[in-house]
């Protein structure tokens, strides 16, 4: 009867001994496991893990966890390397350097149609400051503050709606091809007395909307001139200044501070506005050659004298030679 007894004892004292070998956890495990089985809220995992809320941190390392760069529009660099981070790198910081705009970077256009660039006042290729299409340069609304310098091939400027105050003799130097120039709505006080005398092809002058107090010297070529809405006063029209000008058709001096009707005035001329001005008088000869007595004038159409302080039936012997009546106040 002792020696059952011995190995009942000795097998109990092996089982105690081999629960205690055992890993903490599993022992845990394996006593909890009946519980487990039925807990409606347990997962068995591969090996009958019991996941539950109690020990889900122990399944899922959220330490080893990477945040997912946002790169932006611009796609990371793909390498056919391992996924494992390389050495000396942390997993939690980004591999991607972050992008930074550079303070020097600048916006290049190229000249278009094959126009030369030259430097204008805004350290800038003026066919990258303006826009070149062809023969014609436009340089609307472009903070411009002088005349930029242009292709010599120009033929067509403009430039609309800018702060250039003074037009120098050297801005159209050597553009012998300049047709049309347009400065409406700046601030140009002054004009160089050569500044436009010396261009050979210019046939249009567009000036509205400035502070000219005084016409320079103008080419001989010109057709028409727009000088409205200025300070342009009888003073600043030199005697004889429209004289040599044989192709001009239209003269618009509406809205200044002219006191009397320049001249004398070429044959060539179509159409004469001086609306919104000073002009109080005017001279027999203005329209007409008193001693010839013949219509000389039957291209001269439009004339607008309207908004004047003048009364035009004092002045009836310098109408005769015009196929129609100036506009303004008879009576």
């Amino acid at each position: 009867m002792r020696f059952p007894a011995s190995l009942s004892l000795l097998a109990l004292v092996l089982q105690e001994a081999r629960q205690a070998s055992l890993p903490e956890k599993e022992r845990r495990r394996r006593e909890e496991q009946p519980q487990a089985a039925g807990d409606s809220n347990a997962v068995l995992l591969p090996g009958d893990y019991a996941l539950s809320l109690d020990n889900y941190d122990e399944v899922i390392d959220l330490g080893s966890y990477q945040e997912l760069t946002d790169y932006g529009d611009q796609a990371p660099e793909a390498k056919g390397t391992s996924l494992a981070p390389p050495n000396g790198i942390s997993s939690t910081q980004s591999t991607v350097a972050p992008r930074t705009p550079s303070s020097n970077a600048t916006v290049t256009r190229p000249a278009m149609l094959g126009l030369p660039v030259s430097p204008t006042s805004h350290s800038l290729p003026t066919c990258l400051v303006c826009v070149c299409l062809g023969s014609s340069v436009y340089c609307d609304d472009a903070d411009l503050e002088s005349i930029p310098c242009l292709p010599q091939t120009t033929a067509y400027l403009y430039a609309r709606f800018n702060s250039i105050r003074r037009i120098r003799a050297r801005d159209f130097k050597g553009l012998t091809k300049l047709k049309k120039i347009d400065l409406s709505s700046n601030f140009i006080s002054t004009i160089d007395d050569d500044a436009l005398y010396l261009l050979p092809a210019l046939q249009a002058l567009i000036l509205p909307e400035n502070r000219l107090t005084a016409l320079p010297r103008l080419p001989t070529g010109i057709e028409v001139l727009d000088v409205r809405l200025n300070r342009l006063q009888s003073s600043g029209i030199q005697p004889g200044a429209f004289r040599a000008l044989e192709k001009l058709q239209f003269l618009y001096l509406a809205d200044n501070l002219l006191d009397s009707i320049p001249g004398p005035l070429p044959l060539s001329l179509r159409s004469l506005h001086l609306q919104n001005n000073r002009i109080e008088t005017m001279q027999k000869d203005t329209f007409c050659d008193p001693e010839e007595h013949k219509h000389t004038r039957r291209q001269l159409e439009d004339i607008r004298l309207d908004s004047n302080p003048i009364n035009l039936s004092l002045f009836s012997s310098a109408y005769f030679c015009l196929p129609r009546l100036p506009i303004g106040r008879f009576s």
